[in-house]
């Protein structure tokens, strides 16, 4: 009668093996860490333009109560708007009594973004337009 060797089991993986799905999980990661962070830019973006439509609503509301634009009503809109945004600080640099512009300046993490200040006047008018609107 023949006895059979016993077989030793393998347990466990190889450094090799190890090593090569470590440098696939690293490679993986490299490509899309990147397109995530663009995604999150253009999201936080878009609440933005929100944002700035919104006040612009907000702005013609009391336009169309006292008929002009003017500072009081400006920064009352803003203040009053409570429209907070930690990625972007919303301001009202340009305004007379017929006419505003209404600005986004991106802060913190978002100061990357390449389309930069966002802005939106009283006539509908935005800036930049190369495909951030």
């Amino acid at each position: 009668m023949l006895i059979k060797p016993k077989l030793k089991l393998q347990l466990g993986f190889t450094l090799i093996e190890l090593m090569i799905v470590i440098a696939i999980v690293g490679i993986l990661a490299a490509i899309a860490y990147p397109s995530y962070q663009d995604s999150v830019r253009k999201a936080r973006r878009g609440s933005a333009q929100a944002n700035l439509v919104e006040l612009t609503s907000y702005m013609e509301r009391k336009f169309t109560e006292n008929n002009v634009y003017n500072s009081t009503t400006a920064s009352a809109t803003l203040i009053a708007s409570g429209i907070t945004n930690d990625y972007y600080l919303f301001t009202l640099p340009t305004f007379t009594t017929t006419s505003y512009t209404l600005n986004a300046a991106p802060q913190g993490a978002q100061t990357s973004d390449s389309c930069g200040t966002l802005t939106l006047s009283h006539t509908g008018a935005k800036t930049p337009a190369s495909g951030c609107w």
